[in-house]
């Protein structure tokens, strides 16, 4: 299996049946060789530099009834909320005081949104911070509207495409949601011109060792800027409330063999992996992540953007403890900057 990992090294491709292998065979020491080698690639690149994101929650609404997400639309038991324009820009104004140099608008499809409104806000916030990079992660949208976002000043887009098996997805979303739909997005949003992310759960119900690799060979092929992976953890006010939750140790593993393919991508040690073990945050970047995302939202409403049960929002996942991100980011190796952080193409 180390044979495997030193091939993926080298050549920054596996086939699917070695990833299969790899992935059905990882154990604790297959598991050290591959962090080591991942965060050698990490360190080549950027360094021991971890970037920060400022994560603004801006509303909870959702069009979409996935089945896994704890805002999706059936879920009548869900404090909605949308923060307000004046709200919004109140997160960037203390999220720019505290260092913090990339705002992430996240939020559900919210129709309330449209794109005048967005667009609204995209140039009231790079035209105050213009030295600040600005990410959204707002689901699927038209070609049009993505360029729009764009012409606003966005910078970056997310937008897990959650599996890459069209029979899998199905199993994840209603009929109303068809893989090749977001698949398209995120073509489009390369075309534009974005910084692109995508992404996937690890553990998500009905998920194969053949999905995971099906999953990275759509990443090594898309040759995202961004790529977000996270344990899936269920929410009890969804279908999956009684489904397991993704495994630590394998979502650790997926980001070490992502870095190995894509050693330039910005990889973020996620929310959810801070939420499944307590240092989670710190072992995602000890798998070859390098990017955090505190939680800048406003207090008030952080226990109601709860996409999955028990998620963290507060202590060093939260904006106001990032005095102790830096500490405990220190004690690994490594230190937060104070800047876009933008990504790094390797020459």
């Amino acid at each position: 299996m180390k044979a495997l990992i030193d091939q993926l090294e080298t050549n920054r491709i596996l086939t699917k049946e070695d990833l299969v292998q790899l992935i059905m065979q990882r154990n604790p020491e297959l598991d050290q060789y591959l962090f080591d080698k991942a965060v050698a690639a990490r360190r080549r690149i950027y360094g021991n530099d971890i970037y920060i994101r400022g994560l603004i929650e801006f509303t909870n609404y959702c069009k979409n009834d996935c089945f896994y997400c704890g805002i999706r639309k059936s879920n009548k038991n869900a404090a909605r909320y949308r923060l307000t324009f004046e709200e919004v820009l109140g997160c960037c104004a203390t999220g720019y005081d505290w260092g913090f140099r990339t705002f992430v608008l996240q939020g559900g499809e919210d129709r309330y949104y449209s794109d005048e409104r967005l667009c609204d806000l995209i140039n009231a916030i790079k035209n105050k911070y213009p030295d600040c990079a600005l990410t959204l992660s707002i689901g699927e949208k038209s070609y049009a509207s993505c360029q729009a976002y764009f012409n606003a000043g966005a910078d970056r887009y997310l937008l897990r495409h959650e599996t890459a098996d069209e029979r899998h997805y199905e199993k994840l979303h209603p009929a109303s949601m068809v893989l090749s739909t977001r698949r398209q997005c995120l073509y489009d949003l390369k075309r534009i011109g974005f910084q692109v992310g995508c992404g996937f759960m690890v553990g998500s119900p009905y998920q194969t060792a053949e999905h995971l690799a099906a999953d990275l060979l759509f990443i090594k092929e898309f040759a995202p800027e961004m790529v977000g992976i996270g344990p899936f953890i269920p929410h009890h006010d969804t279908p999956f409330a009684q489904e397991p939750a993704g495994k630590l140790e394998m979502t650790l593993f997926m980001l070490g063999l992502v870095r190995l393919m894509l050693p330039d991508v910005l990889l973020p040690s996620t929310t959810a992996l801070g939420t499944i073990d307590p240092q989670g945050r710190e072992l995602g970047i000890l798998a070859g992540a390098n990017v955090v995302m505190p939680n800048l939202s406003p207090l008030v409403v952080r226990n109601k953007y709860l996409l999955y049960d028990n998620k963290l929002c507060t202590g060093d996942e939260a904006a106001e403890g990032l005095e102790n991100l830096k500490k405990s980011m220190e004690k690994i190796g490594c230190r937060i900057i104070v800047h876009r952080g933008d990504y790094k193409p390797k020459s």
